[in-house]
């Protein structure tokens, strides 16, 4: 009986990383699972761009527009190009599909894909710092305040985007999962096996005045 060579992370099939073992899949279906992976990503990151992105347009034809100074003016234009761009990134997948398909090219696509999706997440945190700082400046006419808290939330977005998913990867890299519960352990001694036979018991001698 043959098996399908695993062709994940953790080399050929049967090496083990850590205690554990790569899936099983041929590069066509690893690349398969990885698209689809893909896609519900870039579903969740295109719908914040897009919202965004529908707001800041909007925004230049509002009447409080024209009183902005250039220094605001600027940066709304600069805004909406980061919108833009991180919109364009995060879409540039379906069109990547649409010209690779049926070139027997999901490997390259999927790849691809993926480092576009990560240029957007960039612009697109860089689009939400942006808009925000706008914002405070309007809101609030002081712009030593609005820029430090443009770059605190910038700031966390290089947290939970970056830092933590990669602290948390060198983390738990490499280390066994837990088993489920009776899996891969060895039965608890005697379990499963008949007890020892006993001898019958034997009777006592015959006393007096008792017959044999």
């Amino acid at each position: 009986m043959t098996t399908t060579p695993d062709t994940d992370r953790n080399g050929p099939a049967g090496r083990r990383t850590g205690g554990r073992t790569g899936r099983r899949e041929s590069p066509e279906e690893r690349a398969d699972r990885r698209w689809v992976d893909l896609l519900q990503e870039v579903r969740v990151a295109q719908t914040g761009s897009q919202v965004l992105f529908g707001f800041l347009l909007s925004v230049a034809f509002m009447p409080r527009f024209a009183e902005l100074g250039d220094f605001d003016q600027g940066l709304y234009v600069a805004t909406v190009v980061l919108g833009a761009l991180a919109t364009g990134s995060l879409a540039a997948p379906v069109a990547y599909h649409r010209i690779f398909a049926g070139h027997r090219l999901k490997p390259q696509l999927v790849i691809a894909a993926a480092r576009l999706v990560a240029t957007g997440l960039v612009l697109l945190a860089l689009t939400i710092s942006s808009a925000l700082l706008l914002l405070l400046r309007v809101a609030t006419g002081d712009s030593a305040f609005s820029g430090w808290i443009a770059g605190a939330v910038m700031l966390w977005f290089l947290c939970a985007w970056l830092l933590l998913p990669v602290l948390h990867l060198r983390r738990h890299d490499g280390q066994p999962s837990s088993p489920p519960a009776g899996a891969g352990t060895d039965p608890p001694a005697g379990a499963g096996t008949a007890p020892p036979a006993r001898d019958p018991p034997t009777s006592a001698p015959p006393t007096s005045g008792e017959q044999p």
